[in-house]
């Protein structure tokens, strides 16, 4: 089978890294380029563990990279960056897919939103794909199989390790500041609140908070409902949803963060309800960088290539050397 490249845009940070050394081992794709401003002309073996290439860092002119002969393009560059980079595509007439890891076109009908458990139905060949945010999917993920049945707004606290904040210097990820401390931050109108929104068509509010770990979310969903239900109906709708999802892994227990790093799924679990069955708290842990990320970025590529959404992606996770 024709090997397929895969160009990288913005690869400085984590989830590029994570992003690269999945890419690598897919037994179809291949690395075209990986470019970072900062890095170029450095080989990406001296800064990713884990890549044993020969490939280094460039620095193409953004109006070049429709020349580079990629069979897709994957973003991964802060919010606000990526518009001009898809105009060059568009100016360029070029059949490459273009998948965005920013919030750039999460909001645009005109792109595929990438949460493949969810939309993979709605999915018909689309060449531009919004992968959603880290935060997002895993309330998305922990909210599907109640919506039907959603009385008001959900409310979302979340945690997330300092690596969500990228590897711009900020007080997020500032792990001095971050000792023994927690970090709450745009309690209101998060763009990952509006996202989800969105996409599921209900209200969520979503307090997000940084903590001191290095990666690896939590969310803890707080769910009005407009019925009472029993806790082994609401196991019997989560598991029968994602009875056929490996990347979905339902349990009893509320998961821990701490469990989930370096792994390619969500864990759901806890499944608390009050006395009168109408309110039910659901737990949600994820690795940021990956299921919130850079694995979600690979379902989609192979989604997008007519390939099982799994290949390049172990079920069971080595955590690699710290990053």
């Amino acid at each position: 089978m024709k090997t397929l490249r895969i160009g990288i845009v913005g690869a400085r940070g984590h989830v590029g890294a994570e992003l690269v050394r999945l890419v690598a081992g897919h037994p179809i794709f291949e690395l075209a380029f990986v470019t970072s401003r900062e890095l170029a002309g450095r080989a990406l073996s001296d800064h990713i563990p884990g890549y044993a290439g020969d490939l280094a860092y460039t620095s193409p002119a953004y109006e070049t990279l429709p020349e580079l002969g990629a069979d897709a393009v994957v973003l991964a560059l802060p919010n606000g960056k990526a518009g001009h980079i898809v105009q060059q595509f568009d100016d360029a007439g070029t059949d490459v897919v273009l998948l965005d890891l920013s919030a750039d076109f999460r909001f645009d009908d005109g792109w595929y939103y990438g949460l493949p458990e969810l939309t993979r139905a709605r999915y018909a060949g689309q060449r531009r794909i919004s992968n959603p945010g880290c935060y997002a999917t895993a309330m998305q993920l922990a909210l599907a199989p109640m919506l039907d049945v959603l009385a008001g707004p959900v409310q979302c606290f979340g945690v997330s390790g300092y690596s969500g904040a990228g590897t711009t210097p900020s007080d997020k990820n500032d792990v001095a500041l971050l000792r023994d401390n927690l970090m709450p931050y745009a309690l209101t109108g998060h763009v990952h609140e509006r996202e989800v929104t969105r996409h599921l068509g209900h209200p969520v509010e979503f307090m997000p908070h940084v903590a001191p770990h290095f990666r690896g979310l939590t969310i803890t969903a707080n769910l009005h409902l407009s019925r009472p239900f029993t806790r082994e109906a609401v196991l019997a709708r989560y598991r029968d949803r994602y009875a056929a999802e490996p990347l979905v892994q339902v349990g009893d227990a509320a998961p821990w963060v701490s469990r989930i790093a370096h792994a390619h799924h969500v864990e759901l679990g806890g499944f608390a309800l009050a006395d009168d069955g109408r309110r039910l708290v659901v737990v949600a842990t994820e690795d940021n960088l990956l299921k919130g990320a850079a694995t979600q970025a690979l379902q989609n590529l192979n989604l997008a290539f007519g390939f099982d959404e799994l290949d390049g992606i172990p079920l069971v996770s080595a955590a690699p050397e710290a990053t």
